[in-house]
């Protein structure tokens, strides 16, 4: 790799048509962290089910298209496949260079970092196409592909985690966003996965992303943190919502030490009302029977009785029952620190203190 890998290709961006060059995975991710715009060329649907961070789908072929040509390719005759795939991007030629140009604009620094599967003729066509049109770009060696396991790959690396937890309403993530703003490394895996980890969590979240996507977010914003310091998250088990957490991260999560938060239970039940306050009584009520096998059916019925009436307050004391017995069950099992007080009148500065 170049020592000074910006100044490089900010170097060959100001000649006219330079050839596209071919970039190993470290490469594209140091441009990307520098500015430079990827350009995933894949089908929309590929796109859909995971890309890397901050990728643009710029697709050579549809859906509609790439399964036309793969179908010449497999059933009549790769040179027929391969020809129509020419025909269809001429097509598009000009929406492509029109949408590339506006997507680099304010980027001229750097080049069109172009991906499609795995590096192979639709990466290259686009990518050349650009640079014959005087768009500086890049291709990636290997595609989506070699990304893939990069992310698998990233929680191999140990790290030494200060796990946050404590009963439902407690304020952990509010707690972890204080640690974030004080300068401490903070992995949010609840704004990660677009859920606040209950059978509540959905609510007031945008929907939440694939597996593959979540994964891909998630390595990008660990790799981020630097190795050499603690980095703080939120205990969570290994469901949040649909999406599961990577094996190997779950592993370092539970073999970390646990810092407790202690918070009065009114200050939870208030903390809760505040948060779910807003939603749809309907989507609440839903939320509520969804536990009802656990909660008891006597006691959701009462909880959705106070609902009705508009008494979220009460509702949550009831259900408070069950969650506090399933999070003193998963404490049992963790290695914790002395439980520290967070809430009434204590300060933000006696909070960080206890937990250091």
């Amino acid at each position: 790799m170049p020592r000074d890998l910006v100044e490089h290709y900010a170097a060959r961006s100001v000649e006219r048509n330079p050839k596209p060059s071919l970039l190993e995975l470290p490469e594209l991710l140091e441009l990307r962290a520098a500015g430079a715009l990827v350009l995933d060329v894949r089908s929309p649907s590929e796109y859909a089910r995971g890309h890397i961070p901050g990728a643009v789908n710029l697709p050579a072929l549809d859906d509609a298209e790439r399964a036309e040509v793969g179908t010449l390719w497999t059933r009549v005759d790769p040179a027929r496949a391969l020809a129509r795939a020419e025909e269809l991007g001429r097509a598009k030629l000009d929406l492509l260079l029109e949408q590339a140009s506006a997507l680099r604009r304010g980027r001229e620094e750097h080049p069109l970092l172009v991906h499609c599967w795995r590096g192979g003729m639709r990466s290259a066509r686009v990518a050349e196409v650009l640079a014959a049109h005087a768009l500086p770009s890049a291709r990636l060696r290997g595609g989506y592909k070699v990304f893939r396991p990069w992310v698998l790959g990233r929680f191999d690396e140990p790290r030494a985690l200060r796990v946050v937890c404590g009963p439902t309403g407690s304020g952990k993530t509010a707690y972890l966003r204080e640690r974030a703003r004080a300068g401490e490394a903070v992995l949010d895996l609840e704004a990660l996965a677009h859920h606040k980890g209950s059978a509540f969590g959905h609510l007031g979240e945008p929907p939440q992303p694939t597996q593959e996507q979540f994964e891909n977010e998630l390595a990008l914003a660990w790799d981020a943190s630097d190795p050499e310091r603690e980095l703080w998250i939120e205990d969570e088990s290994r469901n949040i919502g649909k999406l599961l957490l990577p094996a190997r991260l779950y592993a370092q999560m539970q073999a970390s030490l646990v810092h407790v938060l202690e918070v009065p239970r009114a200050e939870r039940v208030a903390q809760l009302v505040a948060t779910y306050g807003d939603a749809d009584r309907e989507a609440l009520a839903a939320c509520f029977q969804r536990i009802e096998k656990r909660c008891g059916r006597e006691r959701t019925q009462r909880a959705l009785e106070h609902l009705a009436r508009g008494e979220l307050a009460a509702a949550v004391e009831i259900v408070l029952d069950y969650y506090d017995k399933t999070y003193a069950h998963s404490t049992a099992q963790k290695r914790c620190q002395a439980p520290f007080l967070c809430g009434g009148e204590r300060s933000a500065a006696e909070r960080d203190r206890d937990a250091d």
